[in-house]
């Protein structure tokens, strides 16, 4: 039964061993509450079920990258080994070998357990997350695949936990798109949630900037230089196929997408000043949004797609201002700073973040998208701009520079559990978090 192969182009099989039913459909952790506290939580070393020569280094793999990949959520406290009380060498892995008292003497509310066994080719590893205050199985998956697929396993089982235990699934299928500029050029990459498996998406020794993906996470729109205006090209990541969707004389830029992924909002210079469009990327048929003596820039729909908020300098200092989707009921929306830009709005609609200028420094702002008192969310030296919602709505990602320093880093929403996400000498910016990938 574990001699499965992948099938083409898949790098890892998912075989459905047991769930807890239940577990699905009760939220056991309000991560959204203001009292929310981190839970905690035991990641015991894997069992090997199998003799092989590299059962104890991989034993320690596993259990290692789980500890790292829950510490990444936010959401849990890691328990110290050392202080399990738990004999390892007579403990099972099912809830029949386990004795919960060793574990709720020291605090563990939920512990997560497993075992595998490899040749060195094929892997089949078990994972279970119990609750150890009730003595039970919350869920528990078996993945199998080849050798190196461990952290893959991981990360699905990461992302069952959070499932299980929050009522939505983590973001370790996701990945976050951002440029990193040298002295001659400006290139796309993208980046898993947990910081591995940085990937170059452009490579035209030219100035490329601002990339958004579609909504199912197979294309990426920007803006390139690389034929001397800046255009806006459109890259399938699934064939690597790219086209030219917007070359007007003068800036052509790219905003947020239609659900659907047939239309794109952009910005264009192509009747004097900055105006925001709506453009149908199958034929190029605009509409015009805006039409004012301003500038008018970088348009982000709502979730429902109702409204539209964007930056504009009509009040004499660029402020972000919503509209209805067709152009009409421009409002104000802040006030407050003589700069505020890069407007994004949250998923779940209520919020909207940006940059704004603090003491002549940029630092992320969140405020409601009905208006009222942002709040400041970042306050560290440096410029943080651009700042980009998870799909669940529950981080944001941004970009740092200034003081030495150049990185991409993500937040809980709420300003804390800052961690860098990418580090190099290379300027790195205009951080875009992309849907759940399949």
């Amino acid at each position: 039964m574990y001699n499965l192969k992948f099938p083409a182009g898949l790098a890892l099989l998912l075989l459905l061993l047991f769930s807890a039913g239940p577990a699905y459909g009760k939220v056991y952790i309000d991560i959204d509450s203001p009292s929310f506290q981190q839970f905690p939580i035991a990641v015991a070393d894997f069992k090997p079920l199998r003799p092989f020569p590299e059962n104890e280094k991989l034993s320690l793999l596993f259990s290692d990258t789980l500890s790292r990949d829950l510490t990444l959520t936010g959401y849990f406290h890691l328990l110290d080994r050392k202080a399990f009380l738990e004999d390892p060498n007579r403990a099972g892995i099912t809830a029949e070998g386990i004795r919960f008292e060793d574990w709720t003497v020291i605090g563990a509310e939920y512990l997560v357990k497993g075992g595998f066994q490899t040749d060195g080719r094929e892997l089949v590893a078990e994972f279970r997350l119990f609750d150890v205050v009730r003595g039970e199985l919350v869920v528990g998956k078996r993945y199998s695949g080849k050798s190196g697929d461990h952290n893959r396993m991981v990360m699905q089982f990461v992302s069952e936990i959070l499932l299980a235990l929050t009522g939505e699934a983590g973001l370790f299928d996701t990945r976050i798109a951002f440029v990193k500029k040298s002295a001659t050029s400006a290139e796309i990459y993208t980046i898993n949630f947990d910081g591995s498996d940085p990937r170059r998406v452009t490579n035209y020794n030219a100035l490329t900037l601002s990339p958004r993906w579609s909504p199912d996470g197979r294309f990426l729109a920007f803006t390139s230089y690389k034929e001397g205006n800046p255009d806006i090209y459109l890259r399938d990541l699934e064939s690597g196929s790219t086209r030219k969707i917007a070359f007007y004389p003068g800036l052509n830029l790219p905003g947020s997408w239609s659900r659907d992924g047939k239309r794109l909002l952009v910005t264009l210079s192509r009747d004097g000043n900055q105006e925001i469009y709506e453009m149908n990327v199958e034929n190029g048929l605009l509409l015009r949004l805006t039409r004012d003596f301003s500038i008018d820039v970088s348009p982000v729909r709502s979730p429902d797609e109702r409204r539209i908020a964007f930056v504009s300098n009509r009040s004499g200092s660029p402020q972000i201002y919503v509209m209805d989707a067709d152009g009409g009921n421009v409002r104000r929306l802040t006030y407050g700073g003589n700069y505020n830009t890069s407007p994004a709005w949250s998923p779940k609609g209520k919020k909207i973040a940006y940059e704004g200028s603090v003491n002549g420094r940029f630092q992320i702002f969140v405020i409601d998208a009905e208006g009222g008192d942002p709040q400041q969310v970042t306050f560290e030296a440096g410029d943080h701009e651009s700042p980009s919602w998870s799909p669940d709505g529950r981080y944001l990602a941004y970009s740092v520079r200034g003081y030495g320093r150049s990185r991409i880093e993500i937040m809980n929403a709420g300003g804390q559990g800052v961690r860098v996400l990418h580090e190099d000498k290379d300027t790195s910016q205009s951080p875009f978090w992309s849907p759940h990938l399949r």
